[in-house]
């Protein structure tokens, strides 16, 4: 980053009103040193120190002047934006030293465009037949995305229906998925032993990673999507989902808070097995709810979520530091 910015400021020979920089802090310091001094603003996601582990004394001593650093440059921007009031929260719990600076909020968009060109691929292979209440889970094979709840959840299910009902129930669990990843591969067949620990291995689809094609046509034929994680920075997720009209049970922290509105567009729930069945329950029972909820979803998102949401409250920041 900062040898982009080096090269944007002595080389590019192109002029500029502002610079955007995203995530990365380090190059702010650089860019100051223009010589007819431009404003920055800077997009912080979460951060960066919060996303390492600390397991040993090394490592703690040598995230310090990193760590320093980032809260250092960050504080340098003109103006501060973060994904989510989450993030923002998080921000000035962890930037001590910028707690005098309250920053705004611009929400991450969703390439609505895409999805409309996207032609779905056959998924027929994946939901057995005669499946009428197909739920999903989208996310990486990682432990922190507690995707165990949703297979819990589809356990606390089967006991409240009728074996009929149950016979209609499946859950396909999709995950982002690289053999040489450990955790992946590890976490991978954790959930594995446990679907057949509950006994729910017969209602449940395992998907290692999946392309764009594949993706939107699970939307398309599913009433619902389990989406598992804590405290989550934003999440696209449920952004995906309700732009393609399917519900979202989300846990009720972090960004969902914020995308999701219960009960209209989905339902926000403690991260219990329980919880999470009473709204797969509502959806069983009531299969108008998907929907209604997906049509919400889907005017949700293009009303707060899209790219042109994005880039006019993008716009006006910018032109606010220019003036």
């Amino acid at each position: 980053m900062a040898f982009v910015a080096l090269y944007v400021l002595l080389l590019s020979g192109e002029t500029f009103d502002a610079f955007v920089c995203d995530q990365v802090s380090a190059c702010i310091p650089v860019l100051r040193l223009a010589r007819t001094r431009k404003k920055v603003l800077f997009y912080c996601h979460f951060p960066d120190q919060l996303l390492t582990k600390r397991e040993s004394f090394l490592k703690r001593l040598y995230r310090l002047p990193l760590d320093w650093l980032e809260e250092y440059t960050t504080g340098m921007a003109d103006c501060i934006v973060v994904n989510s009031k989450f993030t923002a929260s998080v921000f000035k719990d962890t930037f001590k030293s910028l707690s005098h600076i309250n920053p705004d909020v611009l929400y991450p968009s969703l390439n609505i465009s895409s999805f409309e060109e996207i032609v779905p691929a056959d998924i027929a292979d994946l939901i057995p037949k005669k499946k009428k209440f197909s739920f999903l889970s989208i996310n990486r094979y990682e432990r922190k995305k507690n995707l165990a709840l949703a297979l819990e959840a589809l356990h606390e299910l089967r006991g409240r229906l009728g074996s009929h009902e149950w016979d209609e129930v499946h859950l396909v669990m999709a995950g982002g998925y690289d053999k040489r990843v450990l955790e992946n591969v590890e976490h991978y067949e954790e959930l594995r032993r446990l679907a057949d620990k509950l006994g729910v291995n017969d209602h449940v689809t395992f998907l290692r990673s999946f392309s764009d094609e594949q993706k939107i046509s699970l939307f398309s034929n599913s009433v619902c999507v389990l989406y598992t994680p804590s405290n989550e920075h934003f999440g696209i997720v449920p952004l995906e989902a309700m732009y393609m009209r399917c519900p979202v049970i989300a846990v009720n922290s972090g960004g969902p808070l914020e995308s999701i509105a219960h009960n209209v567009t989905g339902f926000l729930c403690d991260p219990l097995p329980t919880q999470f069945a009473d709204a797969m329950e509502k959806i069983v029972r009531d299969p108008l709810l998907k929907d209604t909820m997906g049509a919400a979803g889907r005017v949700r998102v293009t009303e707060k979520f899209s790219s042109e949401a994005f880039s006019e409250q993008l716009y006006q920041y910018i032109r606010r530091l220019t003036e």
